[in-house]
């Protein structure tokens, strides 16, 4: 009963202004509390788990979906009241009172603001609310830093670092292909076609794509799998007994361990996808072409992984400008 209350609402609000809403509300809530009508009561529990299995369902990631569920219920806590009489002020106040107290930095709190708008907007998109409270607490300006790709050396000095074959063939397929890590657990044996030197994977939202790797990541990963003693479909496994399939943190683990080791810094898995991307921008591929191959569904995306090179920069002024 009360989502039909706001279903009507929501029909009205191009006719009625905010104090007229309100009142036709008042009139409604009465009605149906004198005429013994039922009304459905819904907790910002039981909003919050839908809004969590909406989002499943549009393909979100495991981690993506615990993200939203701890910075929205930590929201949701500190307010402690329902989900309709949450007001801007105090969104924003929460966001002020949480940057203070965890002394945390404009891009996470940036990070909090949009999980929690993405919530409020699917509930007024689904009639649960009028208006979102967020539509006045606009994106935080924040400084890009300049991210750090791997340099031609850092990747020799890795691949010259690795004892076991494993490794080897992790780096260069996420050099050549700049594919998520998540994408690259999830890859099984016959999905690479050696003789194409390429393989398809599904990255966010489920979405299949095909990608290329290069001779050097088909001559390792093929030495690799010649290696293997077990039966797992899965293309990377455990080095030890029983050979399960390597997971995300298996991967950040090695290649940090590897770098730490070398005295290479920040190394990571998506540092290889940034850095592929920025070597195609580089080297004169279209942008359009790496936002396919990177799967990005929004070019500007596509943008922010890719860094042009001070030297190329320094160059091209001469050519043209000097």
């Amino acid at each position: 009963m009360e989502k039909k209350i706001y279903s009507v609402l929501n029909e009205m609000s191009d006719y009625l202004n905010a104090a007229q809403l309100k009142k036709l509300q008042q009139v409604m809530v009465t009605y149906f509390a004198e005429n013994n009508l039922e009304m459905e009561f819904v907790s910002n529990e039981e909003y919050l788990q839908m809004f969590l299995e909406a989002k499943k369902v549009e393909g979100c990631s495991e981690r993506t979906l615990i993200y939203y569920k701890a910075t929205v219920s930590h929201l949701l806590k500190n307010t402690n009241v329902g989900i309709r009489k949450i007001s801007t002020e105090e969104i924003r106040k929460y966001l002020s009172d949480y940057q203070k107290l965890n002394k945390c930095s404009k891009v996470t709190i940036d990070n909090i603001r949009r999980n929690i708008s993405s919530f409020f907007s699917w509930l007024e998109e689904e009639d649960y609310i009028l208006k979102s409270p967020m539509r006045r607490i606009h994106k935080i300006k924040t400084k890009t830093p300049v991210k750090e790709i791997i340099s031609d050396e850092s990747i020799e000095r890795l691949r010259d670092g690795c004892k076991e074959p494993r490794d080897l063939a992790i780096i260069d397929l996420l050099y050549s292909t700049g594919i998520r890590v998540g994408e690259l657990v999830n890859l099984n044996r016959d999905d690479i076609d050696f003789e194409e030197r390429e393989c398809v994977v599904f990255g966010k939202g489920e979405k299949e794509r095909r990608v290329y790797f290069d001779a050097k990541a088909k001559l390792h990963i093929k030495n690799y799998l010649e290696s293997r003693i077990d039966n797992n479909p899965a293309l990377f496994v455990t080095l030890d007994y029983p050979y399960n399939r390597l997971k995300i943190s298996g991967v950040e683990i090695r290649l940090r361990q590897l770098g730490r080791k070398l005295d290479i810094e920040r190394i990571h898995p998506h540092k290889f996808r940034r850095t592929m991307a920025t070597r195609a921008i580089d080297k004169g591929m279209p942008i359009e072409q790496v936002q396919k191959i990177l799967g990005h569904s929004q070019i500007d995306t596509t943008m922010q992984y890719a860094i042009v090179n001070q030297n190329n920069v320094k160059s091209a002024h001469r050519k043209y400008i000097t």
